[in-house]
């Protein structure tokens, strides 16, 4: 088979994959069933600053994805690259070891890559809390419609989110602020930025029915608002020597009324934020328009058709960003290139459940020597 054919098949087969998982995710259950999930593809497809590997490892076809984010070089030989994984659909894969990964690289004389041993190479993932932030924005809709009717089960279900969010113990690496949104051309802040956990709760036990004077929903300002915010915070927490990635929440249980802004400006203000920047949808009742939360949460949206269901809707999106925040991995290792060996290459492979991906860079070895542990 000539290598046109080959890419086409393979693209043929990730087609048929993507297609197939899509209609899983549609047709189980039963049509009575009140909840409904949306996993939204497209926006976790990309090598970050990574490439295809070449043909020469003949590594088959990549059912997971490795994105690099961030990579660099430590002396006496250390090679650090930060990666996010996901399958190849978006969905995060988290949970792996070092065990799992294969090295390869490839010197100015080696025809292909050869595979470094990882006990040899002292290969590791180390904790990514070193050099990574990870910022949640939680969006509620306290409208009239939410204050007057589910407003128990929305204190409920935000404090479950929380929980299951944030990390049992504190840690500044990952942190929540929680906005809320009525008429008013506003996001109001509940509670700024935080890595204390009971400081978020009890900012939600604090809300009641008198909290908003404007019974209206600006659901698209609190959108753009809430992606500004996102924005502004991956900027700070992303320095010469940190990563940062955010995820924005928003909840809402019916459709923009305030009309202060319009749809598309809304849908391109997601559309355009940061890559490192996901975004999640909870809708609630019949009055929601699930084509546009579904647009809002490009990354991940689930709908509930009542408020019983609502803290199962946190609880799935609550695991998907807690899934997404730990896709992100910190892999080290030693080269045994040294000083004066140029430019090399250098690919990951990742294996977990039969599946297997890879991802191929680059790094120069000036000034290594040994003595890397």
């Amino acid at each position: 088979m000539n290598t046109q054919n080959s890419n086409n098949m393979k693209i043929y087969f990730k087609i048929a994959a993507i297609c197939f998982a899509v209609t899983m995710i549609f047709s189980c259950g039963n049509a009575d069933d009140d909840v409904r999930y949306g996993v939204n593809t497209g926006t976790d497809g990309e090598l970050g600053m990574g490439k295809p590997v070449d043909n020469c490892l003949n590594l088959g076809d990549s059912e997971l994805v490795l994105s690099i984010q961030d990579q660099f070089t430590t002396l006496p030989g250390k090679v650090s690259i930060f990666f996010k994984v996901s399958d190849i659909i978006g969905n995060p894969v988290s949970g792996l070891q070092a065990n799992q990964f294969t090295i390869y690289e490839q010197g100015r004389n080696d025809d292909c890559f050869k595979t470094i041993s990882t006990s040899e190479s002292f290969a590791r993932i180390s904790p990514n809390s070193q050099i990574f932030n990870n910022n949640t924005i939680l969006v509620l809709d306290l409208s009239n419609s939410v204050l007057s009717s589910s407003l128990d089960e929305l204190k409920s279900a935000s404090i479950s989110f929380i929980n299951n969010v944030m990390p049992a113990s504190d840690s500044e690496s990952f942190k929540m602020a929680i906005y809320w949104f009525d008429g008013e051309d506003k996001l109001h802040s509940l509670n700024d930025l935080t890595h204390v956990k009971q400081n978020l709760i009890t900012a939600i036990q604090g809300i009641d029915k008198d909290i908003s004077n404007d019974p209206s929903t600006d659901l698209y300002g609190a959108v753009i608002k809430a992606t500004d915010i996102a924005t502004t915070l991956l900027n700070k927490s992303t320095t010469d020597d940190r990563i940062g990635a955010a995820s924005v929440v928003v909840f809402t249980d019916g459709t923009d009324q305030a009309s202060r802004y319009t749809e598309s400006v809304a849908l391109q203000k997601v559309k355009d934020a940061n890559k490192n920047i996901s975004f999640f949808s909870i809708g609630l009742g019949a009055e929601i328009d699930p084509d546009i939360l579904s647009k809002i949460g490009k990354t991940y949206s689930v709908f509930a058709s009542n408020k019983a269901e609502l803290e199962n809707n946190f609880k799935e999106i609550s695991r998907r960003v807690s899934e997404l925040a730990n896709s992100f991995y910190l892999f080290e290792y030693c080269s045994p290139k040294r000083d004066g060996s140029g430019e090399s290459n250098l690919a990951i492979q990742v294996k977990k459940d039969g599946k297997q991906g890879a991802v191929q860079t680059k790094f120069n070895a000036k000034g290594f020597t040994g003595g890397c542990k």
